[in-house]
């Protein structure tokens, strides 16, 4: 038996013992929280919605296609892998969308080539901005984004540098 397998159950009666303790109903917090999590599931369910709607739409109707043929060429001629283009455009819109790249790209190419793992450290090191965006921001009701955007392609640009970079000295 491995430490990391009892560390949860653990958790969960240090949580309930500290509860007893403290003299709070535990089983009506519980009921409660649970209550309250399910209004804010009903509450940001349009935002999924509408989000995993507008991102099937994007791929599905060849706009993802069409940006990787436009952007092809710049990419070659600075040295960017044309394989990792798709999920570099993918991953800020859908980690579902981006995980099925990635397991394309992992069964063409493997996991210990280069494309593999600089695929790997791309995927571990981005964001699903427009999703994320989407979701928390619609769930308490903002709908000024201002930098948001703005700031999370930025930092998904630098991961994917950061990616390639990193995979080209180490690998």
């Amino acid at each position: 038996m491995n430490v990391s397998d009892i560390i949860l159950p653990l958790l969960i009666a240090a949580i309930l013992f500290y509860g007893i303790g403290k003299r709070v109903d535990v089983y009506s917090a519980f009921v409660e929280g649970a209550i309250e999590g399910a209004k804010s599931a009903v509450k940001i369910f349009p935002y999924i919605l509408a989000i995993v709607f507008a991102i099937n739409l994007f791929i599905q109707s060849g706009a993802e296609d069409f940006l990787v043929s436009i952007l092809q060429p710049i990419t070659s001629v600075i040295g960017f892998p044309t394989e990792l283009l798709s999920l570099s455009i993918v991953k800020p819109l859908s980690g579902s969308g981006s995980m099925g790249v990635f397991q394309s790209i992992l069964e063409n190419f493997g996991a210990d080539s280069y494309i593999g793992r600089s695929a790997s450290v791309l995927m571990g090191s981005s964001e699903t901005i427009f999703y994320t965006t989407a979701v928390y921001f619609g769930a308490v009701g903002i709908s000024n984004y201002r930098y948001t955007i703005k700031v999370g392609l930025i930092s998904h640009i630098a991961s994917i540098i950061a990616a390639l970079v990193i995979c080209n000295f180490m690998f």
